[in-house]
């Protein structure tokens, strides 16, 4: 799949999710604050193009994510505090050309620029289908040295409602010199997330 259908596919995702899941949405009464606690606080989900200054996004390449957050697990009193506390998350990403595929954990911070505007930052490690060494077979993976690997992302979003927003994310995999080749993989795209 080439990075401009993953880019359609993105938008379409984010149109869909502003429009006909914001509907639905905004049905549900806002006054209600005796929600019992959970243990999810968020789903996301969206699609990214795979490597778009590397090796592995020539051609065009993309990827199918998903990304599932926890609830932190104590509050803060107050909301500067609170920004330190992160959530647990875990996740992954399906390449739709048999390129490097993984799955990740890790922690995200999430600050409120606006009530509606957010930036996020996460980090935690990821365990990948790519090639070890840069001698293996695999010519259509790229040679990543090892797994686990280091992950780090960062997003911008805009919440549209109590329950959806929509973001930018861009993230990569490393294993920051632990292992002989050390090429690393960016992905950037978008995402719908859903609040519980």
């Amino acid at each position: 799949m080439r990075a401009s259908k993953a880019l359609g596919l993105s938008l379409l995702v984010l149109f869909v999710g502003s429009t006909s899941l914001f509907a639905a949405d905004a049905r549900k009464s806002l006054s209600t604050t005796s929600a019992q606690p959970s243990l999810l606080s968020e789903f996301r989900i969206g699609f990214s193009a795979q490597d778009p200054w590397g090796p592995e996004g020539e051609g065009g390449s993309a990827n199918l994510t998903g990304e599932i957050l926890l609830a932190k697990p104590f509050t803060a009193s107050d909301l500067f505090t609170s920004y330190f506390i992160p959530r647990p998350h875990f996740g992954g990403s399906l390449n739709f050309d048999g390129r490097t595929s993984f799955a990740y954990t890790g922690l995200t911070w999430t600050i409120d620029v606006t009530p509606d505007l957010f930036v996020e930052g996460s980090v935690g490690g990821a365990f990948h289908n790519g090639k070890d060494k840069v001698s293996d077979p695999l010519s259509d993976r790229q040679a990543l040295g090892c797994s686990p690997l280091f992950r780090e992302s960062g997003s911008v979003g805009v919440r549209l409602s109590a329950n959806w927003s929509v973001m930018a994310t861009i993230e990569h995999l490393s294993n920051a010199g632990a292992c002989s080749d050390n090429r690393g993989l960016t992905n950037v795209g978008a995402r719908v997330g859903y609040s519980f």
